[in-house]
């Protein structure tokens, strides 16, 4: 099946819905709503109320690292979570989500031990990991994810 050559990109300001050309996405497009970046070269953060729209709505993968601050692992795997969304955007979206702020969507993916990540396609999960990783591993991981979305 041939790959849209249109995708909707969720706005990480404004949760708008942009159609962008794929062959367009590298070339840092906009968001038509609030005039901000599509991909701002960091992992957004989520909550349940912009949860779904991302992992729904948009067309990209989403990876999301579901974590809390007490945790130390979690902490010690922000920095190369957010290093690796520099290097894996606009081919896929990285977000955070606060297991803490947001129990019901933890408790919705069965989340039980942190930090998690999973990759969403449309809506569905297509693989997860648990613990945390360098950099390397994370893109390494994101790339085989991607594979199987």
């Amino acid at each position: 099946m041939a790959e849209p050559e249109t995708l909707i990109v969720v706005c990480p300001t404004d949760g708008a819905l942009n159609r962008v050309p794929r062959a367009r996405l590298d070339q840092q497009p906009k968001c038509g709503t609030c005039g901000n970046p599509l991909f701002p070269g960091k992992a957004i953060d989520l909550s349940a109320a912009s949860f779904d729209r991302h992992v729904v709505k948009g067309d990209l993968p989403v990876v999301i690292d579901f974590w809390a601050a007490w945790c130390g692992p979690c902490r010690t795997m922000a920095p190369n979570f957010a290093a690796a969304a520099a290097k894996l955007e606009p081919k896929v979206r990285l977000a955070k989500l606060d297991t803490e702020a947001e129990p019901g969507i933890a408790a919705r993916y069965g989340i039980q031990g942190i930090p998690c990540m999973i990759t969403f396609h449309k809506g569905r999960e297509v693989a997860r990991t648990s613990g945390a990783m360098p950099t390397s591993a994370i893109v390494q991981w994101i790339d085989q994810a991607l594979r199987q979305a």
